[in-house]
């Protein structure tokens, strides 16, 4: 077994399921909020990898 893909595993299950209870706990507006700011955080972390990338090359 290799406990480093595990761990990885309970992280990332730990975190799609706060998500979920997020959006069910939360009101519509909130839900639109918490959208809006999942998507620029995504964004962000794309922008981030490509200078990573960018970088090292």
């Amino acid at each position: 077994m290799d406990v480093k893909s595990i761990t990885k595993g309970v992280a990332a299950g730990t975190a799609a399921g706060f998500v979920c209870y997020a959006l069910s706990a939360a009101g519509s507006r909130k839900k639109h909020c918490i959208k809006k700011n999942a998507g620029k955080a995504l964004k962000a972390a794309g922008i981030v990898l490509d200078e990573i990338t960018s970088a090292i090359m």
